[in-house]
């Protein structure tokens, strides 16, 4: 176990900390440069009563996260501690097609615009894309059942879920992003705990690469490059192309690290596919949380449900007195005292 252990200690996370150093650095790199794109199309995020910036303000900036997830992913087939993952894998292709698609879908929305409808039903298009490349839940846990709960999932059932899965943080993600900076670095929170979770297990420590891990030290680096550009006060927004583009690796690195592998655990492994679901899950409790309450308020109303307003976590809390900034850190530190009780 020690030869094994420096082993990935050298290699491992020499290899983990190129990949993330080279997406924070393209995306730190390409921000500006997507920033001047963007002013030069007019695709300028406008302020209204619903929202809380006060001027105009350059938006599609997730396009230079996507450069960077690009160089980060293309890096990693040059990288030999990542050979086999990449060869046997079907993760990195769906990634790359699935979050291209995203990209183009968010791209869309924050240029022209697209209806709630026509948006969900892209998503679950593209969903489905990700379920074709092999990359879907084989089991999933029900612990009102006896024994470990471990349920294997057949039919369509490993379809159903992975869909409702992938469109649900997608979306997730895209409601986080309401205040500058708050999506980037509650993304690079859940993502860091999930890298975390991943290199700690035993596969890791027998030098063996981890997809998920893989994708969630991608994601670290680009939110943590973009992020520069986008806190308070942000000079770009990541817009939906961004958004989307976060919500996708994040499913993708946690299907690939707990519903991917045809095994389900045995009782004494429960512990680890619980923690991979159980931390991005609760890092986006509250996004969730409120999006419920916003559907209900707004039926309440009479209002359709995807009505904009100012009543969501992050307008409630600027309105009880904290700032912009404060707001944000707030929501950073509930992330992470969430993520390290997942982690524990």
């Amino acid at each position: 176990m020690d030869a094994y252990l420096a082993v990935f200690l050298t290699a491992g996370l020499h290899a983990y900390a190129e990949v993330f150093g080279v997406a924070a650095a393209v995306t730190f790199v390409a921000t500006p440069l997507v920033r001047r794109f963007v002013i030069a199309a007019g695709v300028i995020d406008q302020p209204s009563d619903r929202r809380v910036h006060p001027k105009p303000t350059p938006t599609m900036g997730g396009l230079a996260m996507y450069l960077g997830f690009l160089a980060a992913l293309g890096l990693s087939r040059a990288v030999p501690f990542f050979h086999d993952v990449n060869g046997a894998s079907p993760e990195p292709l769906a990634a790359l097609v699935a979050c291209t698609l995203m990209v183009g879908l968010g791209a869309i929305d924050d240029t022209r615009g697209t209806t709630a409808i026509s948006k969900l039903t892209a998503q679950i298009f593209i969903a489905g894309v990700v379920v074709l490349f092999g990359v879907r839940f084989a089991y999933s846990w029900a612990p009102w059942l006896p024994g470990n709960g471990i349920v294997v999932l057949s039919g369509d059932l490993p379809v159903i879920l992975t869909i409702v899965f992938v469109v649900s943080v997608a979306n997730a993600v895209n409601l986080v992003d309401g205040l500058d900076g708050l999506a980037a670095g509650m993304v690079a929170v859940a993502a860091s705990a999930f890298f975390i979770f991943m290199v700690r297990s035993p596969s890791s420590f027998f030098g063996e690469a981890s997809q998920a891990a893989l994708l969630s030290a991608i994601t670290v680096g680009i939110c943590l490059g973009f992020l520069p550009w986008n806190f308070f006060p942000a000079r770009i927004f990541m817009g939906d192309t961004g958004s989307m583009l976060l919500g996708m690796l994040l499913a993708i690195a946690t299907i690939s690290g707990v519903g991917n592998n045809p095994r389900p655990p045995s009782p004494g492994e429960l512990a680890a596919p619980l923690a991979l679901v159980v931390v991005p899950l609760l890092v986006l409790a509250v996004p969730i949380l409120d999006v419920v309450l916003a559907i209900v308020r707004r039926t309440w109303r009479g209002q359709g449900i995807g009505h904009a307003d100012k009543e969501h976590l992050h307008h409630r809390l600027m309105e009880i007195g904290h700032g912009h900034r404060q707001a944000v850190l707030l929501m950073y530190l509930w992330s992470a005292l969430i993520s390290g009780c997942g982690l524990a």
